[in-house]
């Protein structure tokens, strides 16, 4: 995909969208077991976002901070109720550094992968272990690249309406690691492209990053409920605390 910026992919127009188009529906699950974790301490998530799992998740513990690198997703936060609440610095998660230690550093919804090189990846596992307090986890949930790569490059219809289609193209490169998706949109209005480029690590991969920055496994669960992490698993919630 040439000319793709990270920085850019989550501009205006996908932020406007962004909580229509990608709730998962398991935020209960997700800040629930989160909350378990913080056990009334501070939080910090790594790319907030438009605040889908930190304005619930600041009810429920004594503080959540974030880091965002768009700052139309920052807007869409800080538009919405109890968002007085979180401070959002703007930055990218793998270098951007804050003054304060948190009990819980979390990413979620695949945002690891968003950083699009092996060191870049290695850096936010590093910028997490920088910001844990003592007895502190870095939570990361990202999909099984498999459940993503069943063929190098497809297109599948996500929506089929009267008035509108919207198609999902991926390619990925076995040799880089990068799949690269561009979601197209064709209606009477047009035709809307909203490409990403995401750099897709496996668990040991994850788990080699994390001894790198100091961290250990300490969880692996298949999602937020704690089902069972299996060899069908299409996702993983994985937690770390600082090795030793």
């Amino acid at each position: 995909m040439t000319a793709f910026d990270p920085a850019a992919s989550f501009g205006p127009d996908i932020a406007a969208r962004y909580d229509d188009e990608h709730r998962l529906g398991d935020e209960a699950e997700t800040v629930a077991l989160l909350a378990e974790l913080c056990a009334g301490r501070p939080a910090l998530e790594f790319a907030v976002g438009t605040g889908r799992i930190a304005l619930p998740l600041a009810q429920r513990t004594s503080r959540v901070d974030g880091i965002e690198l768009s700052p139309a997703m920052a807007e869409q936060l800080r538009a919405k109720p109890g968002s007085d609440a979180i401070s959002v610095t703007l930055g990218d998660m793998a270098t951007t550094r804050l003054p304060d230690r948190y009990g819980v550093v979390y990413l979620v919804f695949n945002t690891i992968f968003n950083i699009v090189t092996q060191d870049g990846q290695v850096q936010c596992f590093e910028n997490a272990r920088a910001h844990l307090a003592d007895g502190g986890v870095f939570v990361v949930e990202t999909a099984v690249p498999t459940a993503w790569t069943h063929a190098a490059s497809y297109v599948r219809p996500e929506q089929v309406d009267p008035g509108r289609v919207t198609l999902d193209v991926c390619s990925y490169d076995p040799v880089t690691q990068l799949f690269r998706e561009n979601h197209v949109e064709v209606s009477g209005d047009g035709i809307r492209f909203s490409p990403i480029e995401c750099r897709l690590a496996g668990t040991g991969e994850l788990d080699l990053m994390a001894r790198i920055a100091g961290l250990t496994l300490l969880h692996r669960w298949g999602g937020w409920t704690r089902e069972p992490f299996t060899a069908s698993s299409v996702r993983h919630v994985s937690v770390y605390v600082v090795a030793g």
